[in-house]
């Protein structure tokens, strides 16, 4: 196989796709449980609560971490790429020590800011102790994002997968017996364990790949410093997008209540999170990819536009299925005191159809290094999705926050396609654009159905044929593009 088809196969992205995909189908199955009782335990008071801490906690996170969880992934895949193995090693303890560094540095700033952050987050101010309490959730977060980049930039990906599986149950056994007996009061000690939880996964696996050399000095706080140059573009889009996130949820729940963030946050979660699995692979196996592609003389282009027709393809027969089955999995999922949150998500789903095409994009600038683009396309997007859902939630409620997100979603498409253009000279190629002609109009007709919502078995036939003709489409061109089918054939079918 040549450098090129190692590099940027259909088959290479199918496969790793399908397997980080795969994870996520498990992951469905333990969130089913996991979700339902939690929904059933605390309602959408207390999901509300759960999104506002974890926003609160993620900005304070997203601020002091230098983005180490990205930049160290394009260091150590370079070297890796490189087949220096002394280099990946010192590589490896360059993140570990930065990973401390804004562990500590994060914990301590969430303790002084605590009394801050609780009357910025809520409309009382009686949650001082809460994010004292959820400090700690800061600084694990830091060293557990710093051995996941270790593992993406060496290509642990079945590690990283286990892990993944690993997480949802252990999120699932910590967190509904604590639901459960404490209700509401167990939140803040539910969080901490669940980031405790996935530390100890994570470390358990990347030391014993990479055993732990305590190592301090100056020489590794110089070599982390391009890290960090590369990571303060991360901090400053980490900041506006965690706090985008902190601006519309603060700004619902001093409009409309805590019940209301639990909805918009349940509406937006559920999306993210059930339709993300075919995202999963995106930052695991493309980025780094992407990363050391100019090492094959691939050009980032065929690269990109590969990822892109891959992604469309398996994701839009997925949003079609989600969209018309919300009215049956909202309240399988969560609870059916929920169901107010349904018109947002279906607006939503639509809206991940622009995600799909822009995502892969997205990776560009961060591949080449290019810090102030990213940065700049993330603050843009982030301010323009705080003005439009707020706009949009004023106007129309829950449903309205969905178009804003559409709104949104096909904004930063137009600006980071334009963008990509102007700067890297990257043109979608012809299968993209054509892919997306096909499978955009039916995920258009599958939002319009949702309106039939009350005609039964019509919006069923509907939703139906819709699926079946996105699949079918799906399928025929990927058997075309691919080999997979007969790489699958032989496995199942050699002799033993």
């Amino acid at each position: 196989m040549s450098k090129e088809e190692r590099t940027d196969s259909y088959s290479h992205i199918l496969k790793y796709t399908g397997l980080f995909g795969g994870v996520q189908g498990l992951g469905i199955l333990v969130g089913i449980i996991r979700n339902k009782l939690v929904a059933v335990l605390l309602g959408p008071q207390g999901m509300g609560l759960v999104s506002l801490f974890n926003s609160t906690i993620k900005l304070v996170s997203d601020s002091t971490n230098f983005g180490l969880s990205m930049s160290a992934v394009k260091r150590i895949s370079e070297d890796f790429d490189s087949g220096d193995e002394e280099r990946v090693s010192h590589a490896v303890d360059i993140v570990r020590y930065w990973s401390f560094v804004t562990a500590l540095l994060g914990t301590i700033l969430c303790v002084a800011l605590s009394p801050l952050l609780s009357r910025l987050t809520f409309s009382w101010n009686g949650h001082t102790f809460h994010f004292i309490c959820l400090a700690p959730v800061v600084g694990l977060t830091a060293i557990t994002g710093g051995e996941l980049a270790i593992l993406k930039g060496v290509r642990q990906l079945r590690h990283l997968a286990a892990i993944s599986v690993y997480n949802m149950l252990a999120a699932l056994f910590i967190s509904v017996p604590i639901y459960y007996f404490f209700g509401s009061k167990g939140i803040v000690p539910s969080l901490v364990l669940m980031a405790l939880a996935q530390t100890l996964l994570t470390i358990a696996c990347s030391y014993k790949l990479y055993p732990l050399r305590l190592k301090f000095g100056r020489g590794l706080f110089a070599d982390g410093i391009s890290m960090i140059k590369l990571g303060t573009a991360f901090v400053v889009a980490g900041l506006f997008g965690s706090g985008a996130d902190f601006v519309i949820r603060s700004y619902i729940n001093n409009v409309a209540g805590i019940e209301t963030v639990g909805l918009y946050n349940a509406a937006f979660m559920m999306t993210m999170t059930y339709v993300g699995m075919v995202f999963s692979a995106m930052e695991t196996d493309y980025f780094p990819r992407l990363s050391g592609v100019s090492h094959f003389g691939v050009t980032f282009t065929t690269t990109v536009n590969r990822q892109i027709e891959v992604m469309v393809l398996l994701a839009a027969p997925l949003l079609v299925a989600f969209m018309v089955g919300l009215p049956v999995l909202l309240p399988l999922l969560y609870s059916g005191r929920f169901l107010p949150a349904i018109g947002m998500m279906q607006v939503v789903v639509f809206a991940m159809y622009f995600r799909v095409l822009k995502l892969p994009i997205e990776y560009i600038p961060l591949a080449k290094g290019d810090s102030k683009s990213y940065m700049l396309l993330e603050v843009v997007d982030d301010v323009a999705i705080v003005l439009l859902v707020v706009a949009f939630f004023h106007e129309g409620g829950l449903v309205g926050a969905g178009f804003g997100i559409l709104a949104a979603a096909f904004f930063d498409f137009v600006l980071v396609v334009g963008y990509a253009k102007w700067k890297y000279k990257f043109v979608l190629s012809r299968s993209v654009v054509s892919y997306a002609l096909v499978q955009l109009p039916i995920g258009f007709l599958a939002l319009l159905a949702t309106q039939l919502r009350d005609r039964g078995f019509v919006y069923w036939g509907v939703g139906v044929v819709l699926f079946v003709v996105s699949s079918a489409a799906s399928i025929i061109i990927l058997h075309s593009k691919s080999n997979l089918w007969r790489a699958l054939e032989k496995k199942l079918f050699r002799r033993k």
